[in-house]
């Protein structure tokens, strides 16, 4: 079984314990550095990541093969990778990069093919001079969306 393997293995054992916490990345560089990034269904606590680090550590031979190991959850301002992450975030607002416009919305429904995104436009009136303000809805598929970050609001 190669290093990395053994990693994904203690990892998979390690996130079956926590069924709320779930992989975002794993990187091993070639100097054998692995860096773990959790997210969870409801945040991730610093206990999640030590019992994380602790599944992996603890099941490794330094003499055999030296590491370091760094755990962490997912950065605020992140993109999202995964539709479980979509789902988590069904009312914030998120920014969507597509391939021919950006869209800044309320994310108002996640499925496991495609988001729904709302917002208000002002548009010129359909009789009339001015303009109005109209709710707007669209279905994004998954494939579409080049990258999509949640928007932070104090």
């Amino acid at each position: 079984m190669t290093f990395k393997e053994k990693i994904n293995r203690l990892l998979v054992e390690g996130l079956a314990e926590k069924q709320s916490v779930f992989l975002i990345d794993l990187t091993i560089t070639d100097n054998f550095k692995i860096i773990v990034t959790l997210d969870g269904d409801h945040g991730v606590a610093l206990q999640d990541c030590i019992d994380i680090s602790r599944s992996i550590e603890h099941n490794l031979d330094r003499e055999e093969q030296d590491f370091s190991l760094e755990v962490a959850s997912v950065g605020v301002g992140s993109p999202l990778k995964l539709k479980r992450q979509y789902k988590k975030n069904i009312s914030r607002t998120l920014i969507v990069k597509l391939a021919t416009e950006t869209i800044e919305a309320r994310l108002v429904n996640a499925n496991e093919d495609f988001i729904t995104l709302s917002w208000e436009a002002r548009e010129p009136k359909k009789i009339g001079k001015g303009k109005e303000t109209v709710r707007k809805l669209l279905e994004i598929p998954y494939s579409e969306i080049i990258e999509a970050i949640v928007t932070v609001t104090f």
